[in-house]
């Protein structure tokens, strides 16, 4: 009897916690009664489920069109308007290019363009791939970053493993198919989405199919005899650094990542007379704050699992080629061979995605007038959402082939629909409802007088501090959902403590994206260790050193050149002065 009780309670364990969470919290509204304590409710509670996962995570975005008109916190059509952001519409044009590239192959033509350029040794090797899939996850999300650069791994990797001494095994690879109607993406998608905690916004992007060798991945679990410690070692060093590489690279662009836009958002919000983030000035800051994290993560794993000898730095022009290196050459130029030249529907994306990204930077570069100085009745009507979506909706009229065909525009709606996260816009709606309710109901007000003494220890203390622990959340949380939980949290500190509130978001936004240590972090890494080459250990091992270079790199980078970027050592006056402060300096 108390054994199948035991085991009710274990299988039923996640109703008991959707329960008896509430339940717990009841003595905020109901024993303290204002409407701060009511918010709390809805925030911590949130929170609960956010971070546990009992109910899907779009489902508990939507508490606050419950909860808050029941408090009398917002009126019901105040927190609806929420739901629905300029940072939507950015969303509906990044995936209508991401769905372009992918659907007519741009993305393996850049990335086997890119790993061809750095060479065949296994170091830059290893540099190539990253870099591509880094460059990729910069316009389209992580996991179809990966998703587009792991079939290209393994192919090389099904080379270097079978080539041996005499023989050119580049030559005849009957194992070596890139197709994308392997039945092994149905496997990956399984495996993304049934993980334990799943990054939601992620996780929605994996609509690309894989395309990888036609050997199963529990097929290449199994170690030959005639594999090598080395060998091994540089399987592990590729495919940990193709996963980590899409989130790094994810972080230089405003669309790259979930938290990146769920900021920008907030920012719009909160401070609606902050005009200083956008997606020049990001990508000043945190471009090189990618460039550092990839070249470090690179000699960071070389050294973790191929060795200590860097000489191959100032001669990687010299010398004969292995066996091995021979091989995996002639496959990436197979391959690149096998694209042909380029389609006219590979064309026009190209000259789209090169436009967006020009638009984008010269909308408004802050240090010349931008092109929307041509509107002048209109300043600050123009985003960077209405470059996106005008750009966007060209996919669905420019036709793809020529008027002896039949018409069909480059992208359908089935293929939009098929690559559009509308789990992460309920979700994200979410946290801007939880955040508007936060400053109507006082309790933002109030969790900044409470961390007011705050402001007696160092500024970069305080923020490393808030680093750490947003980096120690994520990864085993959603990013969406840790970002989206603590943004109206640092906000108040950053105003308690005087300072800059980007000083404070801007790193603590970054290191959101820093899951490195476990599969189920997110979808990225789950792919890559699907195929079978690493172990969570592995992992873990090279997690911790990818999380100490990034928060490093983000303390750097808001500590030296952000600072005149963003004026981040003055008090901003688009920001609320607290009582008790008259200065403008921290």
């Amino acid at each position: 009897m108390l054994k199948r009780l035991r085991r009710g309670l274990w299988n039923y364990g996640g109703v008991a916690l959707i329960v008896l969470t509430p339940l717990l919290l009841l003595p905020l509204p109901h024993v303290i009664g204002t409407k701060e304590a009511e918010c709390a409710f809805v925030l911590l509670l949130m929170a609960t489920y956010w971070v546990t996962e009992v109910i899907p995570l779009s489902v508990t975005a939507m508490l606050p069109a419950i909860l808050f008109p029941m408090f009398g916190i917002m009126k019901s059509t105040d927190v609806a308007k929420e739901y629905f952001k300029d940072f939507h519409l950015l969303l509906v044009g990044v995936i209508c290019l991401a769905t372009s590239i992918e659907k007519w192959g741009l993305h393996r033509r850049i990335a086997l363009r890119l790993v061809t350029m750095v060479g065949v040794n296994p170091a830059w090797l290893m540099l190539g791939f990253m870099s591509g899939c880094a460059f990729l996850s910069m316009w389209v999300h992580n996991t179809s970053a990966v998703t587009m650069v792991m079939p290209i791994v393994e192919a090389v990797l099904q080379q270097l493993l079978k080539a041996k001494d005499g023989e050119c095994a580049g030559e005849d690879n009957p194992d070596l198919q890139l197709d994308e109607t392997d039945g092994h993406a149905d496997e990956m998608k399984d495996i993304v989405s049934d993980e334990t905690d799943p990054d939601v916004p992620e996780e929605t992007f994996t609509c690309v199919q894989i395309q990888t060798a036609s050997q199963p991945a529990a097929a290449q679990v199994a170690e030959p005899p005639s594999r090598s410690k080395r060998d091994l070692m540089l399987c592990k060093a590729l495919c940990i650094g193709v996963a980590y590489s899409s989130n790094i690279g994810g972080i230089a662009t405003l669309p790259g990542t979930s938290p990146n836009l769920i900021f920008s958002e907030y920012l719009n919000q909160i401070y609606p007379n902050c005009n200083c983030i956008n997606f020049g000035s990001w990508l000043l800051l945190c471009l090189p704050i990618t460039v550092i994290m990839l070249l470090l993560t690179w000699m960071w794993l070389y050294w973790l699992f191929i060795g200590s000898d860097f000489r191959f730095l100032w001669r990687c022009g010299g010398g004969e080629q292995s066996e091995k290196e021979t091989a995996a050459r002639k496959v990436l130029e197979e391959e690149y061979r096998s694209l042909g030249p380029m389609s006219s529907q590979e064309f026009f994306t190209a000259v789209v995605f090169l436009l967006m990204v020009l638009l984008w930077l010269t909308r408004s570069p802050g240090f010349m007038p931008g092109w929307t100085s041509l509107f002048p009745h209109h300043s600050g009507f123009i985003t960077d959402a209405t470059v996106a979506l005008l750009l966007g909706l060209l996919f669905f009229i420019v036709p793809a082939y020529g008027p002896s065909r039949k018409y069909e525009a480059m992208i359908s709606w089935q293929e939009f629909q098929a690559s559009m996260p509308w789990r992460v816009a309920l979700l994200v709606g979410g946290g801007f409802a939880l955040a508007e309710g936060t400053k109507e109901s006082g309790l933002s007000l109030w969790v900044a007088e409470l961390l007011t003494p705050l402001g007696d220890l160092p500024v970069l203390a305080t923020i490393a501090v808030s680093c750490i622990i947003v980096t120690t959340v994520t990864e085993v949380a959603s990013n969406a959902a840790t970002i989206t939980i603590f943004l109206p949290i640092l906000s108040p500190l950053a105003e308690a403590i005087h300072v800059n509130p980007l000083y404070v978001l801007i790193p603590t936004t970054l290191c959101t994206s820093f899951s490195f240590l476990l599969p189920v972090s997110n979808p990225p890494n789950a792919v890559v260790f699907a195929y079978g080459h690493i172990s969570i250990v592995d992992m873990v091992k090279a997690g911790l050193g990818v999380n100490v270079i990034g928060v490093l790199a983000a303390l750097l980078a808001v500590a030296t050149w952000g600072v005149p970027l963003f004026s981040l050592d003055t008090y901003p006056d688009w920001a609320p002065v607290l009582p008790g402060f008259n200065g403008t300096t921290p």
